[in-house]
């Protein structure tokens, strides 16, 4: 499984908790090409990119390959800058059956939480 995202972001550690939490630490490249045109002296990093990372953690976790099926409660509720908080934390609660696999994620930095997101991906 190899991201779309090259050289994006580095998974710094992750752990499983327990209750199959998935907890991962992560860093932005903030010298990445996708900062320069989004937005040039303000760079956001977009939330598609996020929902990228998401999938590709997803896929690593579980080992298998994936496809976006949907996505619903998708809040992005605080601007993830790469200069100012390039370090993440994400949760991710993974449930899985014959056909697909769902996930449950919350992805912050400090005490801010960025991004809440449910998805469904397929096999």
């Amino acid at each position: 499984m190899q991201t779309i995202l090259t050289d994006f972001y580095t998974l710094n550690s992750f752990v499983k908790d327990e209750n199959g939490v998935f907890s991962a630490k992560i860093s932005l490249n903030k010298d990445h090409d996708i900062f320069k045109g989004h937005f040039p002296g303000n760079p956001v990093t977009p939330g598609v990119c996020m929902m990228q990372i998401i999938k590709d953690l997803t896929e690593k976790f579980t080992e298998k390959s994936l496809f976006l099926k949907s996505a619903s409660n998708v809040k992005f509720m605080a601007i993830i800058n790469p200069f100012e908080t390039p370090d993440l934390d994400l949760q991710l609660n993974i449930s899985e059956n014959e056909e697909e696999i769902k996930v449950k994620n919350i992805t912050s930095f400090g005490e801010t939480i960025a991004l809440k997101l449910s998805a469904t991906y397929k096999k």
